[in-house]
């Protein structure tokens, strides 16, 4: 009787020991998806802040260089497809044709004078690579976040237990055009 006794203490120990390991698994791992979630938020009011200042920029290189049409177009396309990405991937793509499209357009503010002399432009310049330094710095903690995230997931018990959980893995930000490595040249 004692030893049943015994036997049932134990796996009912056993078994909630067990209950309170999934329970802390999956707390944990909800915890870490929403740091991803709100990292990827981080990412999008740094874009968002960047698309809102693309329009004041274009308004002001067209006062200086009304005949650069073909690039005006490019940036405040691209923006508008940066605007409507939905995947991370989508984004990723259209934000790296957007940096593109700036590179252009402050290739095309080199050769005006009068207009790297607005005091105006200097202003969104400065916003625009402040706005910049942000993105770099959300990317940065997005991934950071994304990696802790997959690496729970991915290692044992994690992998045995994120699917049956429902917990899948995230993507990266990453740069895929080699010339978007390159930082965005910001002439004063």
């Amino acid at each position: 009787m004692k030893m049943g006794l015994t036997v049932a203490i134990v796996l009912i120990t056993l078994i909630a020991l067990f209950m309170f390991f999934l329970i802390g698994f999956y707390n944990s791992t909800i915890k870490l998806r929403n740091f991803v979630q709100n990292a990827w938020a981080q990412i999008d009011v740094q874009l968002k802040r960047r698309a809102d200042l693309i329009p004041n920029l274009v308004e002001t290189v067209k006062g200086y260089a009304s005949h650069e049409k073909e690039t005006l177009e490019n940036v405040t396309k691209a923006r508008a497809e940066a605007m409507h990405a939905q995947s991370v991937e989508q984004r990723q793509q259209a934000e790296n044709e957007l940096s593109g499209a700036l590179k252009s357009l402050f290739a095309v503010a080199e050769s005006y004078p009068e207009l790297k002399a607005s005091e105006n432009f200097s202003k969104l310049q400065g916003e625009l690579a402040e706005t910049e330094d942000k993105i770099a710095y959300s990317r940065q903690f997005y991934n950071d976040t994304t990696m802790k995230y997959n690496t729970k997931i991915q290692m044992f018990p994690g992998n045995v237990l994120a699917g049956f959980m429902g917990f899948g893995h995230k993507p990266y930000f990453e740069v895929v055009e080699t010339s978007e490595r390159e930082s965005v040249k910001v002439g004063f």
